[in-house]
């Protein structure tokens, strides 16, 4: 499963592969249980009779070893592919429905895009192939049960893996794939992508009514687990495509495009009253850069006014609160867009400092970036905003 997102930086670091961050998600840990239980309680007790308790547990111990390692070679396929067609790869993350190769931004072609996504279930059906192929020496070598029991779950695992990422559905690999063949036909990023939401949406529609009448004609707990997942897609897909919306709406938009130029500035000597009384009541900023002689200094906001009483501001100066420049609170005026509100997503701040060097180019904020997607929307949709 690849999902090619905004993705918050959440979850265990396990190890480091090919200078990507592999992470555990908490809810990995809660499938890996149950992912042993299901197989030592009924998956090999029915492939190899006879055996103990606890040797049922420790092969479906190394059964999950095993899928948690066929994951992770599947996201490292989107991975690496992803980087040899210029896309920009955060790492990768187990959770529960499977893994995420955090993609940073969207490729640049259907090609590209039909690359990336189509080599997870190529890895995975290469497994399974594989697999299915080490079972077969194994019985032939006369191995013990357990080994070609063992490599046949697998096999099957990674066969499953690779059919389920082939739905036409968003975040799975099949709707990327999708979505690449209608860019290609279409020639529009945009369209292909609303395109293939609406099929997302319905196949995920139509997952959660087929678990309910399976569950409704007496059906197991895999009836429980289609609704599941079909809400899961239904949730995950509408994320999916408003994000790379809002990608292909910034492709090639600069921050210099969308940041305010002109802002009134501190002077460093200036008291918190003078500051207050000239900038943030005259001009209603609530965020101000300090400057001092032309050189930016960093800036100072109402949350750190806040937290000085009212009754020091005439003996307290900017100089004595003011937050410097940094990389986490400045940007150059030449980074794209799209990079600044991934970074904004993922925990970052709001506002942003935009310098060229020590001097001050201007200031931008979220809601910069919001307004002008707020007004991409409308113009595509042909809705005014007031009507919607």
């Amino acid at each position: 499963m690849r999902r090619g997102g905004i993705v918050a930086k959440t979850g265990l670091h396990f190890v480091n592969l090919f200078g990507l961050r592999i992470n555990l998600s908490p809810s990995w840990f809660l499938v890996a249980a149950l992912v042993v239980w299901s197989l030592s309680q009924r998956y090999f007790p029915d492939a190899l009779p006879g055996l103990g308790r606890w040797d049922y547990v420790w092969i479906g111990v190394l059964a999950m070893l095993g899928l948690f390692g066929s994951l992770v070679l599947h996201e490292l396929a989107h991975a690496l592919v992803a980087r040899q067609n210029g896309v920009t790869v955060g790492g990768i993350t187990l959770f529960l429905f499977g893994g995420v190769a955090e993609l940073k931004s969207e490729p640049g072609t259907p090609g590209a895009e039909f690359r990336i996504a189509a080599v997870g279930p190529a890895m995975s059906l290469a497994l399974a192939l594989g697999m299915a192929a080490a079972a077969a020496l194994a019985r032939r070598a006369g191995l013990a049960a357990p080994v070609p029991a063992l490599l046949d779950y697998l096999s099957l695992a990674n066969l499953v893996l690779a059919l389920f990422n082939l739905l036409p559905a968003f975040p799975l690999d099949g709707g990327r794939i999708l979505r690449a063949g209608l860019w290609r036909l279409r020639g529009n990023p945009g369209e292909a992508t609303r395109i293939s939401g609406a099929i997302s949406q319905a196949i995920a529609w139509g997952l959660i009514l087929l678990g309910f009448l399976s569950l409704f004609a007496g059906g197991s707990v895999d009836a429980l687990w289609l609704i599941l997942i079909g809400f899961f897609l239904a949730t995950v897909a509408a994320s999916t495509v408003r994000q790379i919306e809002m990608r292909v709406a910034l492709d090639g938009r600069m921050v210099s495009q969308f940041m305010t130029r002109n802002v009134i500035t501190a002077d460093p000597r200036e008291t918190l009253r003078e500051m207050a009384d000239r900038v943030m009541l005259g001009r209603a900023a609530s965020f101000v850069p300090v400057v001092e002689r032309g050189r930016l200094m960093g800036f100072v906001d109402i949350r750190l006014l806040r937290g000085i009483d009212r009754e020091h501001w005439d003996d307290t100066h900017v100089d004595d609160i003011f937050v410097a420049c940094t990389e986490e609170n400045t940007v150059p005026p030449d980074m794209p867009s799209g990079a600044l509100l991934e970074r904004i997503l993922a925990g970052g701040p709001r506002k942003y400092l935009v310098a060229r060097g020590s001097r001050l180019e201007g200031v931008v904020t979220l809601s910069d970036l919001l307004h002008f997607l707020g007004m991409a929307e409308t113009l595509r949709s042909g809705v005014p905003a007031h009507c919607r």
